[in-house]
């Protein structure tokens, strides 16, 4: 299949038109019309190298709502002129217990992720959703209810199964005190899955100038990381923190905030953390822990448990000649909310 896409030649070139050519739909294949894709800071750091090396051209993105146009002759779940969802995986082994377990994102013999992985047929590298089409293995492929937004539901495919994972694991739920660090693209999607979930949740931030923001979400409001007297106030007041922030830090600032047996889980940072101590964590039992994406299983529970409770992430659209800008102030800045490519205006 013939289509184009947004891709990078190497870690310094900016965002360029690329024509290429999709794989053939195989058995058990969906092909996809890309309607909407949402820009993740992850799809940043992956092209610019920060993660290790690339294969150039690479074409990014992997927050993809989308229509059906064509299916392979085993697939049974998805019809032509359905819409459909694409996360950050598009393969895995399908066989090995991780996968049994519906955690396809730790597969024994390694996941396919969307774009820069390598094709378990042909080997070929697979290609993002800042594109005109995609084509994906029928177990990958997500259900969108009509109670989505379709040009607001692409994020929920990454900073929301992001967040939404943690949050399940440690049982939040109705009083539990969860903090938040972070109030950028995946911070306020924890925030309103957080509350949604009955949570009492605190935006954890450098100053209070998202106050207004957090409030608007859900938030009771902000605890200033900055302020001793604030900080001090607020030892052993929660259950559950999420650091979103997405460069490398110190987590000791936020441990002591951490109840006995509560957990700090890490979900922004890819790489080097600052150096920390053990003393907040040996003296309550406290836990550092990490949390990637989550499986197909729990990624379609929380687009089902957004519509259900009417959460949207909060998006600004862009057309596809905006991508290098909405990067530039990704670099600069940590927006609360998330640029969304409208691909309708990307022709082949």
């Amino acid at each position: 299949m013939k289509t184009v896409g947004y891709a990078s030649h190497s870690p310094e070139s900016e965002l360029v038109p690329y024509h290429f050519e999709r794989r053939d739909l195989r058995k058990g294949d969906v092909a996809i019309e890309i309607l909407y894709c949402g820009v993740c800071h992850s799809d940043l750091h992956t092209i610019k190298g920060d993660w290790g090396e690339q294969p150039y051209p690479l074409i990014p993105g992997h927050e993809i709502i989308g229509k059906v146009i064509e299916v392979g002759p085993d697939v049974r779940n998805f019809k032509v002129g359905e819409n459909v969802g694409v996360g950050c995986m598009v393969d895995s082994c399908q066989g090995c217990d991780q996968c049994g377990a519906g955690e396809e994102m730790f597969c024994r013999n390694g996941m396919t992720a969307t774009y820069g992985s390598e094709d378990r047929v042909t080997g070929d590298v697979t290609q993002g959703g800042y594109s005109k089409h995609i084509i994906v293995r029928e177990e990958f492929v997500l259900r969108i209810s009509d109670k989505l937004d379709l040009s607001k539901a692409a994020p929920i495919l990454c900073a929301g199964i992001t967040t939404y994972t943690p949050l399940k694991k440690w049982n939040v739920g109705k009083g539990s005190r969860v903090g938040v660090v972070g109030l950028g693209g995946l911070g306020h999607m924890g925030v309103k899955l957080a509350v949604a979930m009955g949570a009492e949740v605190t935006v954890i931030s450098r100053s209070n100038s998202k106050e207004k923001e957090a409030k608007s979400l859900g938030a009771k409001g902000i605890l200033v990381s900055t302020d001793e007297e604030q900080m001090d106030k607020a030892m052993n007041s929660f259950d559950l923190i999420l650091d979103t922030v997405p460069v490398k830090h110190n987590y000791d600032t936020y441990t002591p905030l951490l109840d006995v047996d509560a957990t700090l889980v890490i979900v922004g940072q890819v790489g080097e953390m600052e150096e920390s101590g053990t003393i907040p964590l040996l003296f309550g039992r406290k836990r550092i822990a990490g949390s990637l994406i989550g499986g197909i299983s729990d990624t379609q529970e929380v687009l089902d448990f957004c519509a259900k409770h009417g959460i949207h992430p909060d998006c600004e659209m862009i057309t596809p000649k905006q991508i290098n800008e909405a990067w530039e102030k990704l670099t600069s800045s940590n927006p609360a909310h998330r640029y969304v490519i409208d691909m309708s205006e990307l022709s082949i």
